[in-house]
């Protein structure tokens, strides 16, 4: 990309940012009602963090730091940088700096980025184009994980306070009815495209291109072909059997019936440590869920709302999303008969982008919302693909050192950016945590 068009992308990414957080209130900005949810003040610190640590310090001459223990506040989990980072579950307890500080940070950091961008040395532009292109992907993750840490810390408040008042809400009515598609299988190509490399090379010709490649290709993996992730290389091929994959995501009213049939109450539908999540944390329905006067409400960013039976069941745990599909006969698809059925599709659905902040009815068709509304649980842990290699350096703890103990889930939701959305996107979270926007697709074998 030429200078005109990173500078109008890191602008365009950085103000959506800000956007997000023009509904809140000042006391907003302080809230962690979870270990998980980070209040709002942190995430707008930590991208700017990012690009600081990466890029600034790095390669722009006589660049001089905000403040020097911001490196250690605004610091999310990096062990290679040298100021450590602050505890998660205390990032609350940050009252200073404030936040027209934070806001001044950013700004700060915006001015060093538009002097880097405009006069970087030749020697750098590679490797300074393939991190900017990691950080704008970083603060679209951010900019997802704000809308929905908001929204669990609003609802946390026993007045359910609307993020915006004005948000648009479906109309009630009836799901299409749920069929399935047909894939035969067979061997299949799975993850995205390395930089420079056609898919049809052998994987030893790949193994020897990836030694050769110059760090700076590594860290801009999948550029040539749009961005990707570290974790969604190498491209491989895997056997498939025959399966069968839902037309639509599980919508409240079905998953309303596998709560009336007592699926709760049921040990025998629910792996262990989903059942031992049960018992100690009371689960009777997803996150946002409640009955007043015998209805059931759920409680969004535009406020608690009546249960509408059409729209996706979300804020579910990969437990409920697998204890559900086994009531219903079914099961959680692979990560890799997702990628199947999506390759080659259109990335269309409800994203952020359309100002909505929750999941939508689907139409009559196949596949519908693949893309948007929920991310999809898959029954696949999340591992490295065969031969997959980290960057080096701190860069490098982005994505593979959490391949432990964590679910891969697929398709991007409400709170996606459309652009940050791809077929061969592999999102992870552990399998008991809720308050990310995830839903249920149904899989099942082709007899």
């Amino acid at each position: 990309m030429d200078e005109p068009t990173l500078v109008a992308a890191y602008r365009s990414v950085r103000a959506f940012t800000e956007q997000l957080c023009e509904p809140l209130e000042i006391e907003d900005y302080m809230l962690q009602a979870a270990v998980e949810a980070s209040p709002p003040k942190w995430h707008l610190a930590h991208v700017s963090w990012f690009f600081e640590t990466f890029l600034l310090k790095p390669f722009l001459p006589g660049y001089a730091v905000f403040h020097p223990q911001f490196d250690h506040l605004f610091n999310s989990y990096y062990e290679q940088t040298e100021a450590g980072f602050w505890p998660r579950p205390e990032r609350g307890l940050i009252s200073r700096p404030t936040v027209a500080e934070v806001y001044a940070y950013r700004h700060h950091v915006d001015d060093g980025m538009m002097r880097l961008l405009s006069d970087c040395p030749p020697e750098h532009q590679a490797t300074v184009q393939a991190r900017l292109e990691i950080g704008l992907n970083h603060e679209q993750q951010h900019q997802e994980l704000l809308v929905t840490d908001i929204k669990y810390n609003l609802a946390y408040n026993p007045l359910r306070p609307a993020y915006r008042g004005d948000l648009p809400v479906a109309k009630v009515q009836d799901p299409v009815p749920l069929t399935f598609t047909a894939f035969e299988g067979g061997i299949q190509s799975f993850g995205a495209v390395e930089p420079g490399q056609q898919q049809g090379r052998s994987p030893a010709q790949r193994d020897r291109q990836a030694e050769q490649g110059s760090q700076a290709q590594r860290e801009s993996q999948g550029a040539a072909q749009g961005f990707a992730y570290d974790n969604e290389f190498p491209r491989h091929q895997r056997l498939l059997e025959p399966f069968r994959l839902a037309d639509r995501l599980v919508t409240n009213a079905e998953y309303q019936a596998f709560i009336d049939d007592g699926g709760y109450r049921h040990p025998g539908l629910w792996l262990s440590d989903g059942w031992a999540q049960i018992k100690t944390q009371g689960w009777q329905a997803p996150l946002y869920w409640e009955q007043l006067d015998g209805q059931w409400h759920e409680t969004r960013l535009a406020g608690r709302r009546p249960l509408n039976p059409a729209e996706p069941v979300c804020h579910l745990s990969y437990f409920e999303a697998d204890a559900y599909a086994r009531w219903a006969g079914r099961r959680l698809p692979t990560e890799f008969e997702w990628e199947h059925a999506a390759a080659g599709r259109p990335v269309e659905g409800h994203f952020v982008d359309a100002g909505r902040f929750h999941p939508t009815p689907a139409g009559a068709g196949s596949l519908q919302q693949l893309f948007g509304d929920c991310w999809e649980w898959t029954s696949s842990a999340y591992l490295p693909y065969p031969r997959y290699r980290a960057v080096d350096g701190a860069l490098g703890e982005y994505n593979g050192k959490f391949m432990s103990g964590q679910m891969v889930l697929r398709g991007g939701s409400c709170a996606t950016s459309r652009n940050h959305a791809r077929a061969t996107y592999r999102n992870f979270f552990y399998p008991h945590e809720r308050w990310q926007f995830k839903g249920i697709r149904l899989a099942e074998d082709q007899a």
